[in-house]
């Protein structure tokens, strides 16, 4: 059996030789130590728990193993490593993959209800704004509709004052007519009136010497 592992270890050492580096990993149900020396002496340096992953350095024939742990480097029984984790550890890896999954789920759970709020909160700002711009819409066009309004006042006042003008200099023209018309009466009268005083001065000479002839 120990010959076994020893040649099953062998040859993951052999067909993995090509890479770079190679892993193994600690396959026992309590901790495993570490010597400084492929012996059970009094060699151990630390003790590794079940899973930990080691750099692979080389395998020998009487059953150690050399590794490297961070920046220890040491020997281990080649019976308790294995190319691959132990299900048991795989399982508890997993286990923690998914604590640290239900985690992050409930961290994400707890933002997405805190953007809710957030995009709650903007959606009634939005509302607000919406209503606002509705307002504002609405009394621009009560002022445009006041200017617009304002100018049509002033053209209409334009107007009327061009009509008043106009009334006034018509007025003042009929004002000029009638002082003429005026005038023309009084001269016209003034006229008649001195000749009909002289006519009756000429009248009051002549009648008289008619009357003195009849009498002789």
């Amino acid at each position: 059996m120990k010959l076994q592992t020893n040649l099953a270890l062998i040859l993951i050492f052999l067909a993995s030789s090509v890479n770079a580096e190679t892993f193994v990993y600690i396959t026992d149900q309590v901790d495993i130590p570490i010597r400084s020396e492929k012996s059970l002496g009094n060699t151990i340096i630390r003790l590794l728990p079940s899973g930990t992953k080691l750099s692979l350095l080389q395998i020998t024939e009487d059953g150690w193993t050399e590794v490297k742990y961070q920046d220890t480097i040491g020997w281990i029984s080649s019976r308790y490593l294995s190319n691959n984790m132990s299900a048991r550890e795989e399982l508890k890896q997993a286990n923690t993959v998914i604590n640290e999954n239900q985690l992050l789920v409930t961290k994400y759970e707890t933002e997405l209800k805190e953007l809710n709020k957030q995009l709650l909160i903007l959606n009634n700002k939005n509302k607000e704004l919406v209503i606002k711009s509705s307002k504002s819409e609405a009394e621009k066009n009560h002022i445009e509709q006041i200017y617009q309004d304002a100018l049509k006042l002033e053209h209409e006042n334009e107007k009327l004052n061009q009509e008043q003008l106009q009334l006034k200099t018509e007025l003042q023209l009929a004002q000029n007519n009638s002082q003429i018309e005026r005038d023309t009466s009084q001269r016209n009268w003034f006229i008649v009136g001195a000749l009909v005083l002289f006519f009756g001065i000429v009248i009051g000479f002549i009648m008289p010497k008619k009357l003195n002839r009849r009498t002789y």
